[in-house]
């Protein structure tokens, strides 16, 4: 069965320990969510009854309403642990810094590591200032900003994934003598490819295989599957893909996008549609569509161009909406006015973020 764990970081690692040796899988909470999404995700969870096989468990949809939960046997993360040690140029005594939430997959992978022998976990956002953190495993943006602070004490590692990486936080790594190394993943995929600094490679015990521009995947890391459905995890024997579109140039791996339109922000992947969905149900809201925003520290913003069934917002918007949506689900850009719409009668996507970069709808502050 799924146990659901507050996200205190205080004696986290022991809760979790227990869990798993009850035989259960531990799925670690936010503490930012709203009661409304943690009695959805306490729902789901109880729902789903015994799960035998399931070790672990993490949240990957955005919906108060329609939580999904990404379910893994331990052999998923553990086949990986020897090649991320390697990565990470794993020594005795290391500490790792995980500044991204434990209700993060990326987090949750490396709790379980240091269940399995990996390095002891620091948790929280200021842990790359602690004088023993000797490797990180995080997104760009939390590298990023410990490195604008000044060189982390110790670092000497950083794994960093969940977003795209740019040059020069590479260079900046490297001019404070940081080895980085990224990667490239989906929490319903798990390690996919693998950068040392010449190029995405698939990692090792994986095969790649792109088809008609889109990603497929061979190996022992996919998950067992999502509670409900497989949300974006699609199957054909042993292959697997979450719809990223994809080239292979020479050995290396070239990503282009989702080809679901799925939005990639810090360290999360927000799925358009869901956000929408939730939106939309909202009185005093005609219409929504929702897209990224380009920004190089995140990857993407999150943002929305609204119809409202009158001129004005509903009343107490932010609050309905800081109830109903995970924090990397909420739009940090607002926009109202006439949705763009296909032939078909559907909001226009790509219209819609090319009349936000352009200035022809309003632009509304929450």
């Amino acid at each position: 069965m799924i146990v659901v764990l507050g996200g205190e970081t205080p004696g986290l690692l022991e809760r979790i320990r227990e869990v798993r040796a009850a035989g259960d899988a531990p799925l670690v909470g936010d503490p930012r969510w709203s009661p409304a999404q943690w009695e959805a995700v306490t729902r789901a969870a109880a729902r789903a009854g015994d799960l035998p096989g399931v070790a672990w468990a993490t949240l990957t949809s955005g919906s108060s309403t329609s939580p999904r939960i990404v379910l893994r046997r331990a052999a998923s993360w553990e086949e990986s642990f020897a090649a991320v040690a390697e990565a990470i140029t794993m020594q005795d005594g290391d500490v790792i810094a995980l500044p991204a939430p434990p209700a993060s997959s990326l987090t949750m992978f490396s709790l379980a590591h240091a269940l399995g022998g990996g390095p002891a976990p620091a948790l929280g956002a200021d842990v790359l200032r602690r004088h023993d953190v000797t490797c990180m495993h995080g997104t760009p943006q939390a590298l990023r900003v410990a490195l604008e602070a000044g060189r982390p004490p110790r670092l000497r590692t950083a794994l960093v994934g969940g977003s795209h990486l740019d040059a020069r936080l590479r260079t900046q790594a490297s001019d404070a003598g940081i080895r980085l190394v990224s990667y490239y993943g989906a929490a319903e995929l798990s390690f996919v490819a693998i950068d040392h600094g010449d190029g995405l490679r698939a990692f090792p015990g994986v095969d790649l295989d792109v088809r008609d521009g889109v990603l497929w995947v061979r190996s022992p890391f996919i998950a067992a599957g999502c509670l409900g459905s497989d949300g974006s995890l699609r199957r054909d024997g042993a292959w697997a893909t979450v719809g990223d579109r994809a080239e292979l140039v020479g050995g290396r791996l070239r990503l282009l996008g989702r080809a679901d339109d799925a939005i990639l922000s810090a360290s999360a992947t927000i799925v358009p549609e869901e956000v929408e969905e939730t939106l939309r149900a909202i009185p005093g809201i005609r219409d929504a569509v929702v897209f990224g925003l380009p920004r190089e520290r995140v990857g993407a913003l999150v943002a929305t161009l609204i119809e409202f069934d009158d001129e004005h917002p509903p009343a107490r918007l932010r609050d309905v909406i800081l109830d109903r949506l995970a924090p990397a689900h909420r739009p940090k850009q607002w926009f109202c006015g006439e949705l763009p719409r296909t032939a078909a009668g559907k909001p226009a996507r790509a219209e819609a973020l090319r009349r936000a970069l352009e200035g022809e709808v309003t632009r509304l502050e929450l």
